[in-house]
Order: C-alpha cells, then structure tokens, then sequence
C-alpha cells in the first residue's frame, strides 16, 4: 500500500507539472493584450504602458516568464493581478475561495445526500413508477443549462414570489448589530438559489451511478442469503447491500470535489455570487494572465487531489483491490 500511494503521488506530481507547463504556454499564446486594453480604459500613454509592461515581466522571453513563474509559485506567490493591479493573485484567492467553498460544500452535500439515496430508491423499486419518474425528472435536469435552470428560479422565487434574494451573499442593508441568528438566516437565503440551481443540473450522475451500482449488488448471493435469514428489508438495503454498492459513488466524490475551488461559473454570474468562478469569468474577459493561472492551477490541483484521494478510499474500503 506504501509503494503504491508513493508511486500514485509522484504520478499526480507529474501531471501537476506538465499541466502547469501546459497553462501557461496556452496563456501566453492566446491572442489579444491585457494592457492595451488597459491602455484603452483608462487613457495611459505609451510609457506609462512600457512601464506596465515591465512590471509584469510581459517583456521578457517566454522561458524567462515561465521561470519566475514557477520561482514565484514554488514561493507561494501567485504574482500581481493586472486587471485588479496592485493586489495580489493570492489575496484575490483568498477573498473568494470562502463564497466558493461555502457554495461547493453545500450543492456536494446535497447532491450526494439526495443522490445516493434516491439512487437507492431507484434500485430497490427497478422499472416501478417512481424509478421511471426520478429518470425522466433527473436527466431533464441534467440536461438543463444550468443558467438557463438559474435565471427561470431567480425570477420564480426572487422576483415572482419575493421568497429569495437573486444576488451577493449578503443583504447590504442589513444591520450592522444584526446578531448572528440574522446573519446566518440571511446567508442561508441568499445561498438556496445558487445552491438549488447547481444541485439540481449534477444530481442525476450521482443517482445513476448509485443505481446502476446497487441494482449489480441486489443481485447476488449474500443478498438473497440476508433476506433468507429472516432480515428486515431495511437492514438487507442499507446494511448490506449498500455498503457494497458505494464505491463507485465514492471516486464519483473524487471527481467532484474541484467544485469546492471552482463552483460554477455562470450560475456564480447569474447569482452575482462572489466566488473563483466569477473571479476566474472576469480575468479571462480581461485576459489577466495571472488570475486566470492561479484560478487554474487551483482547480488542477484539486482534480488531482481528488483523484488521489478516491483511489485511497478504494483501497482502504475494497479489498478486493488492495494492492501488496
């Protein structure tokens, strides 16, 4: 397991490198020049440019660049916002992973409660009514582009009904001795929508996954073995058949878990939700190389983590798989 996990690390370390190489020659190479736009916004002259120029290293050769580059990450330093200039790539960073992260652990922890059991539900009632019923609701969703499925909920439940604010994260007029009873409630309401949309567009993998993966497990001896023992059926479902049956759905929350850096980017700029994702649509509208590298690799980095992490878990909760 020790030789395993090292060889596994030093296989995401490596992809992490060649990605890093890959964003940033990508970056480099795409049209278009942040500081004319710049120039353009805000009236600078051309030594005013030069100067900017230079302060971002956007003068030196491609190999110089990339080697600050990397000296500066190794560092824990992202370099200098160029839209956001004089702040720093990794304050920006920091501002905004809390929204994202608040965000991503909530559409995880609902899509995978809900997921997991309705994919139960599924299974245990294969080619019923309700079976039929949650395939048809969950692949409509599923199929749903998630800022169309964020603006159609805004305007039912924020402006139709007046249940849900539509934007921010905070009521700017609450008040400012509010207690933390208020401001919780008031972060809850302006969490649900954003929450709500994202949820409902990724659940349906989730179901699917747990479904197909438990309808394999119902169908084999030590089920009709537990049932024939005189088993609740409660029992037979949840105590054994579904512990069996979670280890796909335990790499799908592997795969998932860049939600928590990256949330999403429209339905962030539908709900004007200040989180990574929005921060990463404006540096690219603005071509502002270093938050869009940092808001990448972070993402990167999470992908890769979550692979890791779900390849221990399979080794740690199947056997089956364990490796010498």
């Amino acid at each position: 397991m020790s030789a395993w996990l090292v060889r596994r690390t030093a296989q995401a370390a490596v992809t992490f490198v060649f990605v890093t190489v890959l964003l940033f020659v990508l970056m480099r190479l795409t049209p278009g020049d942040p500081l004319q736009r710049i120039a353009g916004d805000r009236q600078l002259s051309a030594a005013a440019v030069e100067a900017l120029r230079q302060r971002f290293g956007l003068d030196q050769p491609m190999a110089r660049q990339f080697a600050d580059f990397v000296s500066g990450t190794l560092r824990g330093d992202l370099g200098v916002s160029i839209e956001h200039y004089p702040l720093r790539v990794t304050t920006l960073l920091r501002s905004r992973l809390p929204a994202t992260l608040l965000l991503g652990g909530t559409v995880l922890l609902i899509t995978f409660g809900f997921g997991i059991w309705l994919g139960v539900i599924q299974a245990v009632h294969r080619g019923g009514a309700v079976d039929r019923w949650l395939n048809r609701v969950s692949l409509a969703l599923f199929a749903t582009p998630s800022f169309w499925l964020g603006m159609v909920l805004a305007w039912v439940f924020g402006i139709h009904l007046r249940l849900l604010p539509v934007a921010q994260m905070h009521n700017p007029l609450l008040a400012a001795d509010a207690g933390w009873v208020e401001r919780a409630g008031d972060l809850l309401r302006h969490l649900a929508l954003p929450a709500l949309t994202l949820s409902a567009v990724t659940i349906a993998v989730v179901m699917r996954y747990q479904r197909t993966a438990m309808l394999e497990v119902l169908r084999l001896d030590f089920v009709h073995a537990a049932r024939a023992r005189g088993l609740t059926e409660r029992r037979v479902i949840w105590g054994h058949a579904w512990r069996n049956a979670v280890f796909p759905v335990v790499s799908l929350f592997g795969l998932r878990l860049p939600i928590l850096a990256a949330g999403a980017v429209f339905v962030e700029q539908v709900f004007n939700w200040p989180g990574l994702g929005s921060l990463a649509a404006e540096a690219v509208g603005a071509r502002d190389y270093p938050v869009i590298l940092g808001c990448a690799l972070l993402v990167s980095a999470l992908v890769l983590l979550g692979a890791l992490v779900a390849d221990v878990a399979y080794h740690l909760l199947d056997p089956r798989v364990r490796r010498p």
